[in-house]
Order: structure tokens, then sequence, then C-alpha cells
């Protein structure tokens, strides 16, 4: 995991970063196009609502890292965007932490990864 605060460069080394902390990439729902993402069949005739939650784990990036970072950029503002880094893979127990379906994820006390057992 990358600390937050610290700087990095890209992978081509095209800019370089700053990671505010680790963030969990969502995919919006009522951002479907409209009309072709009806979600569900509720009887005969199709239905346009939408079924279930409306932010849900982006499956693209799973199991990548995903940072909300500053991009600093020569000659420009910082910028302040998401960042995935798909060259990167998870562990299964660190893919758990970052996009946990659990309800104790949901605790505030879990900021932080559970640590390597000894």
């Amino acid at each position: 995991m990358y600390a937050s605060g610290s700087e990095h460069t890209s992978p081509g080394a095209q800019y370089s970063f700053r990671v505010l902390g680790p963030c969990c990439r969502l995919f919006d729902r009522e951002e479907l196009p409209w009309p072709c993402c009806r979600l569900a069949w509720r009887s005969k005739e199709p239905s346009w609502r939408r079924v279930g939650r409306r932010f849900v784990a982006d499956l693209a990036s799973r199991r990548c890292p995903s940072y909300a970072v500053e991009l600093l950029q020569p000659g420009s503002r910082p910028t302040v965007t998401v960042l995935t880094l798909f060259s990167l893979r998870l562990s299964g127990p660190l893919q758990e932490w970052w996009y946990s379906k659990q309800p104790t994820s949901f605790d505030p006390a879990n900021q932080r990864p559970p640590g390597p057992e000894a």
C-alpha cells in the first residue's frame, strides 16, 4: 500500500502524483445510458426501474488498488482525481478489506488493512 502523502511517478513517467489515501472505485448505476439500461424484468414489459444499490464496486477495478491522488503536472495546477493502478494486483485479504461486502467493514475503526500475521 502507498502511504498517504507519499509522491510517486506514473508507470510511464509522464506525471507524478501525491497519494491522498486509498479509496474504493464505485460504479454509479444512475449514469447508465437511457433507455438501454434496463437491469430487471418485473413483468411482461421491460422495467426501467433500477433494482438494487445505486453505487456498486466497479468490477474492472476490484482486483487492483485505487487511490485518491493529486496529480502533480509540471506547468499546471495540481488536479485531484482517483487513480487505479491496474499493473498491481491485490492479495486475497487485502482485496477483502478494500472491497468488502461484510457489515464489519463499515466500522469506522477499520481504516487500515489488517497487518501481516506472525
